[in-house]
């Protein structure tokens, strides 16, 4: 797609318009029901479904297949974020009215974030072709170390923070409460920070080590930076309701990080493929139909799957009392 510096410009505006009345509504401190968790999940899902009409509408149905298919993929790999989100949010003991405050800031700097991920990606795609044989095996790799996390169990474990937060703990000092949603606090003469800018820090990073698998990704689906930071955009701009909506059903996903494996896997042999067309080696390339549909098809066998292993217990061997 030709995407003109207006339109760039204008998609931005369209995109920071919407965060402001998603900030405006959730102003004020509070527990965030299920009924508005759906309601919010709802409207960005039809939100992003209009642009992806939209985008097949005036720049054709083969760039909007490509933006379905990333933002379908970002968002499989945003909920299983999620489970590092809950994590987060029982290490610093966010107090519940809090909670959304801190997804919407922290996932506010993500996206601030990607953005130079995919600025970078893209430069680097058009000055090296064979960074596609990197990106390819970068996400097999990714795909086998998942199966291998999962076979552990490693969900349960107790978030640690990364090294760059505790030095800034160190730094600046934090207080020993909540204040609100103040983000700095005076303590002892000292200025401080208060552990809620510390969880808005532990979003926006954790969430930025996972774009170091997703952006490579959503190239392997599509090469376009306007529809890689689109499909980005939509994907983690409904990730704060979706965490509400859907935080008790995150254990029942028992087989999600299988079948993010096989599609970080399938996306990767793409690459390679990609790759060894690019270099001028006569091999099939895997179009963007195929890959929509093999995509959302893992993503509904696994929830399936889930959802019967995650029943299992509940109505298995029951022993009588004696």
């Amino acid at each position: 797609m030709n995407v003109s510096l207006t339109v760039w410009l204008l998609s931005v505006a369209v995109l920071c318009v919407l965060v402001a009345v998603d900030f405006l509504i959730g102003r004020k401190p509070h527990e965030v029901s299920l009924r508005e968790a759906g309601v919010w999940t709802v409207v960005w899902i039809v939100l992003a479904c209009a642009f992806g009409v939209g985008l097949g509408m005036t720049g054709g149905w083969g760039p909007a297949g490509e933006f379905f298919a990333g933002y379908i993929t970002e968002k499989s790999l945003s909920v299983d974020n999620l489970f590092v989100f809950v994590l987060i949010m029982a290490k610093f003991a966010v107090p519940p009215q809090y909670q959304q405050r801190v997804l919407m800031v922290g996932v506010l700097m993500a996206l601030v974030l990607r953005a130079g991920f995919i600025a970078a990606g893209a430069a680097i795609i058009s000055a090296f072709s064979w960074v596609f044989y990197l990106f390819g095996a970068f996400l097999i790799w990714t795909a086998w170390k998942l199966i291998q996390d999962a076979r552990k169990e490693e969900h349960e474990e107790e978030y640690e923070e990364n090294k760059l937060l505790k030095s800034v703990e160190r730094r600046f000092g934090v207080a020993d409460r909540y204040h609100g949603t103040r983000l700095w606090v005076e303590q002892n003469g000292k200025r401080v920070m208060t552990p809620m800018l510390v969880v808005m820090l532990a979003i926006g990073s954790t969430d930025v080590l996972f774009a170091l698998d997703s952006i490579p990704a959503i190239y392997g689906l599509t090469q376009d930076p306007y529809i890689v930071f689109t499909a980005n955009a939509f994907a983690l701009m409904g990730l704060r309701q979706l965490y509400f909506l859907i935080g008790g059903l995150l254990k029942k996903l028992v087989h999600l990080s299988y079948g993010l494996s096989v599609i970080l896997g399938f996306i990767g042999v793409k690459l390679v493929l990609h790759a060894l067309h690019e270099s001028g080696v006569h091999v099939p390339e895997i179009s963007i139909p195929v890959s929509l549909g093999f995509i959302v098809l893992v993503l509904a066998v696994t929830t399936v799957t889930s959802l019967r292993a995650a029943r299992r217990p509940e109505t298995g061997d029951k022993r009588p009392v004696s």
